[in-house]
């Protein structure tokens, strides 16, 4: 049987499931976004978790002595931007789970992370997504 031919209840239940995916589908692309992924560093102590809010983010690598204990990587969305503060946070967040005293970023980009088609087939167009990313290296002072 057809869409049309359907009764009106089955209609209605089709158009009220499509808009509701449609609302979720635009909630989805419409938030910030802030992922991480931590690898502690082998063959290195492994101290007691830090307080996060003790953790500095810094640009350059500091003067004192310190040992290297691992890594954070994070995956920032561009459009919408989180705020800095929200990157910030999960940085030291990341690292006080390591036992990490400071983190230093040396990597910070936006980067193409993919790519989608749009259109027919005759008049496509090809829209990148880009995406920040964000490397630490989570340290410990001696």
């Amino acid at each position: 049987m057809p869409a049309h031919d359907a009764p009106w209840s089955t209609r209605l239940k089709i158009s009220l499931l499509a808009t509701a995916l449609a609302g979720t589908l635009l909630g989805l692309s419409g938030c910030a976004t802030v992922d991480a992924r931590t690898t502690a560093y082998v063959g290195v102590e492994h101290p007691a978790p830090t307080l996060a809010s003790e953790v500095v983010v810094l640009r350059t690598e500091p003067l004192r002595p310190h040992i290297r204990l691992g890594e954070v990587l994070i995956d920032a969305s561009v459009d919408p931007a989180p705020p800095i503060t929200q990157v910030e946070g999960k940085l030291r967040d990341e690292s006080a789970k390591l036992g990490g005293d400071a983190v230093v970023v040396v990597y910070d980009h936006i980067q193409p992370m993919g790519a989608y088609v749009n259109g027919p087939l005759w008049a496509r167009d090809v829209r990148t997504i880009e995406g920040r990313k964000l490397k630490g290296i989570v340290i410990k002072y001696r």
